[in-house]
């Protein structure tokens, strides 16, 4: 058997290939839209896809099923349980087999069994393997997609977040209370291999070891402590991560089907002449360092960061209209794999950012002040102190004068930050608060500050921080 995993460190997403040696075959679990990867591997280890398999309809990023589906004829497996809402409608245009709890299928000499897990969605299910061909009369570990990660369990509150679906959050976290039952069962041995690791808005404390075992889970997941159903609804639905609304798209992308991309182009290169039009008509996005942003940028553009791309683009960005993008040349690959995993297929042309800075269209900037210089400020209520980070860091640690704004909200929002002061951003390190600084100033707020290394400089000099419950505004709600 072969067993080959990949891991997306930008989407903190991990798939699997699933091969049998003796066959030649092989299945791809959970696989991204991005497939050439999948195909050359394959192809250097001898194998052929003949099949995808889904854990649920995912929420954070495209699925490449259908990509795999068109390119080289692969079988589509995907969960028939749940209420018609979560049934998947493309994959009659394709082979495909809708599995049930207590299916079954088969890749060459390699077995799956189906456990159908309701509560991060309704159509969840889980995939336990067993090596047939290498005499196993015992599965070897189970795909758990976004049910069980190290650590931790799947969320349970996507469906009222980010989809809208009002109730539903209690529901789920019921279902899955239930499915955690499911999951004692199965036995210690098992090793575990889910669809996320850290960094992933799937689920709250997922661990960075990236694989696992039914038992060192059932000793250590936190999720897996908690006896009484009660207890288990109030800690999964406490503190979960800020939903970004492009998880509502990529559930209707997922469930209807996405575009097929096959060799995708890249975006042509447009003259700096054009830059004024498309910022006066559609989004231009700068992918600068925060720092370098801060120094130089155009006005009308909004800064999301190269390495935050997954992070913050899907908060701001309109899936429905053109987008254009000021970067280095070279960062255009990655970039645009990144934008086209999580559903941003608009992307009309793009800017070399040296072409502009030289045609000195860079003209804005804004301050980056250190917590000794805006302290007294802050303090005093002479400036209007702005806290972008999510709500739970927010209620972690907090800087007192702070009013809470998350950045993910910002740009809708940001109407209701006064006019009469000076406006001071601030996150935990000073780059989500940099981005905001862009956003305030291409809605017409002038002279923003960015408070420089954020709250975590401002405690490292020595300034206090409180863990009360806010008084503050609240301009996100």
């Amino acid at each position: 058997m072969l067993l080959k995993y990949f891991y997306d460190e930008a989407l903190a997403h991990a798939s699997y290939m699933v091969g049998c040696q003796k066959t030649g075959e092989a299945i791809l679990i959970d696989p991204s839209r991005s497939i050439d990867h999948y195909l050359e591997a394959a192809q250097r280890e001898g194998m052929k896809i003949v099949g995808t398999a889904e854990t649920h309809i995912h929420a954070d990023y495209v699925s490449g099923s259908r990509e795999l589906a068109e390119r080289v004829g692969a079988v589509i497996y995907v969960s028939d349980e749940g209420p018609a809402d979560w049934k998947y409608t493309f994959v009659g245009n394709y082979k495909h087999v809708m599995l049930n709890d207590g299916s079954e299928f088969a890749v060459g000499n390699i077995k799956f069994k189906v456990i159908h897990t309701p509560g991060h969605t309704p159509e969840s299910v889980c995939f336990v393997l067993t090596d047939v061909g290498g005499g196993a009369e015992k599965p070897m570990g189970v795909f758990t997609g976004d049910f069980v990660f190290v650590g931790t369990v799947g969320r349970p509150d996507l469906l009222e977040k980010a989809a809208g679906q009002a109730g539903t959050a209690e529901q789920g976290a019921r279902e899955l209370y239930q499915s955690v039952q499911l999951f004692k069962k199965l036995p210690d041995y098992l090793q575990v291999w889910p669809s996320h690791g850290a960094g992933s808005a799937c689920g709250k404390g997922i661990g960075s070891i990236r694989s696992s075992t039914v038992g060192y889970e059932k000793l250590f997941n936190a999720g897996l402590q908690i006896d009484s159903e009660n207890s288990f609804v109030e800690y999964i639905l406490s503190d979960q991560p800020e939903a970004p609304p492009y998880f509502a798209v990529m559930k209707h992308v997922n469930k209807h089907g996405p575009k097929v991309l096959g060799k995708q182009g890249m975006p042509p290169k447009l003259e700096v002449s054009e830059l004024a039009a498309a910022i006066e008509s559609e989004m231009v996005v700068d992918l600068s360092a925060p720092t370098t942003f801060a120094t130089r940028h155009v006005p009308g553009t909004i800064n999301v960061w190269t390495k935050a791309i997954v992070r913050d683009a899907g908060w701001f960005i309109d899936y429905e209209k053109p987008l254009y993008l000021i970067l280095d040349q070279t960062e255009l690959a990655e970039t645009m794999r990144i934008l086209l995993e999580i559903g941003i297929d608009g992307v009309a042309g793009y800017f070399e950012v040296d072409e502009v800075l030289k045609a000195g269209l860079a003209t804005e900037s804004f301050k980056l002040e250190s917590p000794a210089e805006l302290r007294a400020q802050i303090e005093s209520g002479q400036v209007y102190l702005v806290d972008v980070r999510t709500q739970t860091e927010w209620t972690e640690g907090r800087i007192e004068q702070a009013n809470h704004s998350f950045l993910g909200k910002l740009l809708k929002n940001v109407a209701q930050l006064p006019a009469d002061k000076p406006i001071v951003f601030q996150c935990r390190s000073g780059s989500r608060s940099a981005a905001a600084c862009a956003i305030a100033q291409a809605k017409g707020i002038k002279n923003p500050i960015n408070l420089d290394g954020g709250i975590i400089r401002w405690q490292q000099e020595g300034f206090p921080v409180v863990t009360d419950h806010p008084q503050h505004v609240q301009l996100n709600q």
